[in-house]
């Protein structure tokens, strides 16, 4: 079966759009079309997927594939938000192994760049979308678009290892979790072509591991390793928590440098996180993968 795709990027954090307002096209969208969309060399090549799909009046897209499994199995990650005040589109998020996530920051821009520009959404107004870590709002200024993610959660400190080293980090929740290390070079960190090592009590479902520098009062960079996917050129919510990770108190904001670009990052006096960046749509066609 052919269906249509789009394929964008925040900051070179690049995603499979996958129109399915009505749940018709990819009601069994499986792990396994998912890798194979993201497949660098045999697919179209991603670092996850997002289903576009309207929210209202429609069961959880996810229920089958829970279908006969137990709760610890199932995990929260493949549940629709808790709230009976759902806006219209539902955001359905899989990192590039097939695994559903809670959020995306990078992706959820190009998610609404996406209904922005296809006149779902009317282009003078915020869009509200929902996520498996609840709803979230987003404007749109051009070609920078700002996601309002809530309030991000410290939950104290862990330890992240690669290879023979080990470094303290502290456990950030920007809607999914985190484990940031400071350190004084991004190099330290290694080639992270391997998933670094963690408390797998603390992250049954696996962690987002940012490494961080200081450039500056108000300026940082950093490197990722995505759950899921590994190391990736940008990730919007783990800028976030770097940002929360190098001034925990106050409100503020900051320059994050990732490889793929510059993202911005601010907290409001009531702590929601607040995040900025472009969204690119670079392809769009039709597929059979």
């Amino acid at each position: 079966m052919s269906y249509p795709f789009l394929k964008g990027h925040g900051t070179e954090n690049d995603f499979v759009l996958l129109p399915d307002h009505d749940g018709s096209v990819h009601g069994d969208l499986s792990a396994q079309r998912v890798r194979a969309l993201c497949d660098r060399r045999a697919g179209i090549g991603a670092d996850g997927v997002l289903r576009v799909i309207r929210e209202r009046g429609r069961e959880d897209p996810t229920k089958s594939e829970r279908s006969g499994r137990s709760e610890t199995e199932a995990s929260s990650l493949a549940r629709w938000p808790d709230t009976d005040d759902l806006p219209e589109w539902f955001m359905d998020y899989r990192n590039a192994d097939g695994g559903i996530a809670e959020m995306c920051g990078n992706g959820i821009r190009l998610f609404a760049r996406h209904l922005y520009d296809e006149g779902l959404v009317p282009a003078d107004e915020p869009v509200r979308i929902a996520t498996r870590s609840g709803v979230k709002v987003l404007t749109r200024d051009g070609d920078l678009l700002t996601a309002d993610l809530g309030e991000a959660q410290i939950h104290g400190e862990t330890k992240v290892s690669v290879g023979d080293r080990s470094w303290p980090a502290l456990h950030v929740v920007v809607g999914n979790p985190h484990a940031v290390v400071m350190v004084d070079d991004l190099a330290e960190a290694g080639s992270l072509h391997d998933e670094p090592t963690y408390d797998e009590s603390l992250y049954p479902d696996g962690v987002n591991v940012e490494f961080v520098v200081r450039r500056g009062p108000d300026h940082i960079a950093m490197r990722v390793h995505e759950r899921g996917s590994g190391e990736t050129r940008s990730c919007g919510t783990g800028a976030c928590a770097a940002a929360i990770a190098a001034a925990p108190e106050g409100p503020g904001r900051w320059r994050v440098d990732v490889p793929g670009g510059t993202l911005r990052v601010s907290r409001d006096e009531a702590g929601h996180v607040f995040l900025t960046g472009p969204a690119v749509i670079v392809a769009r066609g039709r597929t059979d993968v």
